[in-house]
């Protein structure tokens, strides 16, 4: 079930996308609402895979809300139904998934949705990662893994779900590992900053990482808490 976000500061063009998505099969609608502050609440406070959005509105726009899911590197998705198209390049460079112009038919957005939906469906199978294990292979979830560590000749996943130990090296899974959501934090670990709770001062150029669900920790240089304070918080 998807789960979708509606904000348009117009009451009819709101109700216009409420009703199109009630006959979509496979969505749930979580919020739908005029105020765009109002939409960034909600979207702090509940799970949503796509934020359907106007652009122009007062106060906060629909462009500066995908600017914050974009920067944050939340995995929310975005589709624009507005009457402008002067935003056209800037949704491109946020990597939006639709830019639909007002007016717009029925048939416009169910395709949009059924193509994000199928899109889905077939990154599911690409966010997977295959962990060999002497005679066999370990399949997990890319979205449950919180840290993975290399210490000595070994390599330990720490999942969601407990520790997978692999003898592939962290070059071989950083490789396979190039999701925004992952960060070579350190020579020694890759992070899920998805997971991330804490930086805690280590030495003059290095930090401990938290997470949270579980009490071990890994390692981030300064340098790359500079990167994440600029790009993703």
């Amino acid at each position: 079930m998807m789960k979708i976000g509606i904000v348009d500061d117009r009451q009819i063009d709101l109700d216009k996308i409420h009703g199109i998505i009630c006959s979509v099969d496979g969505v749930d609608i979580v919020f739908s609402t005029t105020s765009a502050e109002e939409a960034y609440e909600q979207i702090k406070k509940q799970s949503i895979e796509l934020l359907i959005a106007d652009i122009e509105m007062p106060h906060l726009s629909g462009y500066e809300l995908a600017d914050i899911i974009h920067s944050h590197a939340l995995n929310i998705t975005v589709i624009f139904v507005t009457a402008n198209s002067g935003y056209a390049v800037h949704a491109f460079e946020l990597q939006v998934h639709d830019y639909i112009m007002k007016p717009y038919s029925k048939e416009r957005l169910i395709q949009s949705i059924e193509r994000l939906m199928e899109k889905n469906k077939k990154s599911e199978i690409t966010g997977r990662l295959y962990l060999k294990k002497k005679n066999n292979i370990h399949i997990v979830q890319k979205k449950d893994i919180i840290f993975i560590e290399r210490s000595g000749r070994s390599t330990t996943i720490h999942t969601k779900t407990g520790p997978i130990i692999t003898y592939q090296t962290l070059n071989e899974l950083e490789g396979e590992l190039r999701d925004r959501d992952f960060l070579r934090s350190h020579r020694s670990f890759i992070i899920n900053i998805h997971f991330v709770t804490n930086f805690s001062l280590y030495a003059k150029n290095s930090y401990i990482v938290s997470f949270e669900g579980i009490e071990e920790k890994a390692m981030i240089t300064k340098e790359n808490v500079d990167f994440l304070q600029k790009h993703y918080f």
